[in-house]
């Protein structure tokens, strides 16, 4: 699955981060993750990006700071949340597409960590969405649920020997840079997923102790343009959890290719913001 993303220079990493928002080389996702949303923001009141998101519950949706800036000079003057796993296939029919209307519903408020503007994106990339009304309401056990404190420092690449894997799910573009004649089929508004393995964590100075580097490839599929705020579940297949390890972040690169950056969930700061909305 792979996102748009707007491309943001970090020198003090000397690397191109870019805030990602599709999975790519994934699979459809169908029914398998009710509780992952695609989330409109508005500019100006006109439709302008989208990202992924999370219910954690029925009103409350975990997703990227970048997607929910809410400080002085934030572009965003209004966000609703698609609930279908194929929107694209409902624009005309089952919803309005990007616009107010049947399966859709209007947030009320948005917030980006508070830490969000003193230090580049990536440092403090979560935010959450309070909705109008119930977005899908579903069994408790569907739910995204968080971790607990510093849960993934246990993680070891390749521990005991087999990979650590996720789960990413998210709406977003199929290409990087899709041709213009081929836009809809990769460009679909659908919801994807992929199982993304653990490349690096704990790194100083690069993912530090605040975000994860997983795998974006043909064989694990991976995250790009459309997919920022998705969630990340802890593991994959039989193993797959509801655990939102870390919300899709950025890129390496502007291809959505080789690595996909996730913002970590399990710190307490991050945590302790996410309770204020959502205790």
């Amino acid at each position: 699955m792979r996102r748009t993303i707007l491309l943001t220079l970090l020198a003090v990493f000397a690397v191109i981060f870019v805030p990602t928002l599709a999975v790519t080389d994934g699979q459809l996702d169908g029914n398998n993750h009710p509780a992952v949303v695609l989330l409109l923001m508005e500019v100006g009141g006109q439709p302008a990006f989208r990202c992924s998101g999370t219910l954690l519950s029925p009103t409350v949706v975990l997703t990227a700071g970048h997607c929910t800036n809410n400080f002085p000079g934030s572009p965003y003057t209004g966000m609703r949340v698609f609930t279908e796993s194929d929107v694209q296939a409902g624009i005309g029919t089952t919803n309005n597409y990007p616009f107010a209307g049947p399966n859709s519903v209007e947030a009320v408020h948005w917030a980006a960590h508070p830490l969000y503007e003193t230090a580049p994106f990536v440092f403090h990339d979560v935010g959450v969405v309070i909705l109008q009304a119930p977005g899908v309401v579903l069994p408790q056990a569907q739910y995204g649920v968080l971790p607990s404190v510093d849960q993934l420092d246990g993680l070891k690449m390749r521990r005991g020997g087999q990979d650590v894997t996720f789960t990413a799910v998210g709406y977003g573009l199929q290409e990087s840079f899709p041709d213009p004649a081929m836009f809809l089929a990769t460009n679909p508004r659908t919801r994807f997923m992929a199982t993304p393995r653990l490349l690096q964590i704990n790194v100083p100075g690069f993912t530090g102790d605040f975000s994860m580097l997983l795998s974006n490839n043909h064989n694990t599929g991976g995250t790009c343009f459309g997919d920022s705020g998705g969630p990340n579940f802890l593991g994959s297949g039989p193993t797959e959890t509801k655990t939102v390890a870390g919300v899709t972040s950025y890129g390496i690169n502007g291809n959505c290719a080789g690595t996909g950056g996730v913002f970590r969930m399990d710190r307490q700061h991050v945590l302790d913001f996410v309770g204020s909305l959502f205790p």
